[in-house]
């Protein structure tokens, strides 16, 4: 079952890049107490994750961060890559959540399977608006980066 409007996001360790490497984050801690803007991305490194859904982010954190406490970007790879992706997408103000193991994204119900691509399992693109633990918004693409864009997300904000 997909994740909804009004549901609380499941508190599972994932990892994000710390001064001395990967550490672990608890998703119910991470998200506690304050608004967040999730997005996740099937790859980082990949064309449409490197060349149109992060830029957005980039460009638009100042205007985000009037409006949340935080800016997340998530998706199924290491941490040592979403370091690598952070510093070259120069992406410094979003913290980076590595679900390796694509854990936090099937307890979301936003798996998808690209093993056809030669990628295995990876998180749907989508975007999340998350108030203290609670999805406030959620739009998932199929094709394209429409509901999961930084724009999109702004425009739910306002």
């Amino acid at each position: 079952m997909t994740i909804a409007v009004g549901d609380t996001l499941p508190a599972l360790t994932i990892k994000t890049n710390g001064a001395k490497g990967p550490e672990d984050l608890n998703t119910g801690d991470f998200f506690k107490g304050r608004k967040v803007a999730l997005f996740a991305v099937p790859g980082a490194f990949t064309p449409g994750c490197s060349n149109t859904h992060m830029p957005g982010f980039v460009v638009n954190a100042d205007a985000l961060l009037e409006k949340v406490d935080a800016i997340a970007c998530m998706a199924v790879n290491d941490a040592f890559v979403m370091d690598a992706w952070q510093k070259n997408q120069n992406a410094e103000r979003i913290t980076m959540l590595a679900d390796g193991n694509a854990e936090f994204t099937r307890a979301l119900g936003l798996e998808l399977d690209a093993s056809g691509f030669g990628m295995g399992p990876r998180s749907k693109r989508f975007a999340m608006i998350v108030s203290d633990g609670v999805v406030d918004y959620i739009g998932i693409d199929d094709k394209g980066v429409d509901k999961s864009s930084a724009e999109t997300v702004l425009a739910q904000l306002s």
